[in-house]
């Protein structure tokens, strides 16, 4: 079947196309054949490795804190990115230079700066110039580095969502009399919410990853830093404690990413389904109904 943006493949692109695909499965069996028998070569698959993952220890000791933590910033880095970034982003569509160039300079500056040159910043303000105790700074430096950086990149994706709309929908209001805040939201942010979900969430998820920069770098005790204390209690597991960790990480976001599929499907349903629905009596044409040639005055 033939589109403006696609042709139908003939006999010699599908048979391409075939070889093609039998070549690359081929290729990636052939890699995990080579990995499973290297790790298999090296002893990294003997039972006695995995076998601390199958007692409730490992999981109640190392896995379930490191994970709260994981959460714990990450969840405390959304709850604020996310309002921070939608009010940076609103204010660089301000018409007041005032207003509209401060939030640029905010945006342009974080989003520049890696997050974790902000988190060690974050951990040396908090020592220099708070009273945060050493047990808490390292989760005060992982959540303003997380806040900081990705509420630039959702102002981001807050203007470019709103900017996507069409101008008739800004135009369409204003000529029925609504102000600029009512203008933003009542018609542009809902409308943009859906445009903009897949980004938000590909941030989110951004957001849970990056929390282990704050175990590799400032000792916060995260998922991925409880899985080298852990390799180190079992017999220097490695292989296995990663292995167990990236299974965990993938599952997390996995959900997190099938959440918000299932949740944009829900409001673009929504609002197919919003209007009142009228009945064939109901209807009446204006022209006729006016000059009384049909229907009911």
């Amino acid at each position: 079947m033939s589109s403006v943006l696609y042709d139908a493949q003939g006999p010699r692109a599908k048979r391409r196309n075939v070889l093609l695909t039998v070549v690359f499965v081929v290729a990636v069996a052939a890699l995990l054949w080579w990995v499973i028998g290297t790790l298999k070569d090296k002893g990294q698959l003997e039972w006695a490795l995995w076998q601390p993952f199958v007692h409730t220890e490992a999981w109640s000791t190392y896995i379930w804190p490191g994970l709260q933590n994981t959460l714990k910033a990450a969840a405390l880095a959304v709850i604020i990115a996310m309002p921070l970034g939608a009010v940076l982003g609103i204010a660089r569509l301000s018409d007041h230079v005032w207003v509209r160039v401060p939030a640029a300079v905010v945006v342009e500056f974080f989003r520049s700066i890696p997050v974790l040159v902000l988190m060690i910043f974050g951990l040396a303000l908090f020592a220099e110039y708070t009273n945060v105790t050493s047990d808490d700074r390292p989760l005060y430096a992982v959540v303003t580095g997380l806040v900081l950086y990705n509420a630039s990149v959702l102002a981001e994706i807050v203007r470019a969502g709103i900017l996507s709309l069409p101008k008739g929908q800004s135009e369409a209001a204003m000529a029925i009399g609504l102000r600029k805040g009512q203008l933003m939201r009542l018609v542009l942010l809902p409308q943009a919410v859906t445009a903009m979900l897949p980004a938000i969430v590909s941030q989110l998820v951004v957001i849970v990853k990056d929390t282990a920069l704050g175990g590799a770098v400032l000792t916060y005790s995260e998922l991925l830093s409880s899985a080298n204390t852990m390799s180190g209690y079992y017999g220097a597991n490695v292989i296995a404690s990663f292995t167990v960790v990236a299974v965990i990480f993938i599952a997390l976001n996995f959900a997190l990413t099938s959440f918000a599929s299932w949740l944009e499907r829900r409001l673009r349903r929504a609002k197919k389904s919003t209007g009142a629905v009228v009945g064939a009596n109901d209807a009446e044409i204006a022209g006729t109904a006016g000059t009384g040639a049909g229907g009911t005055v």
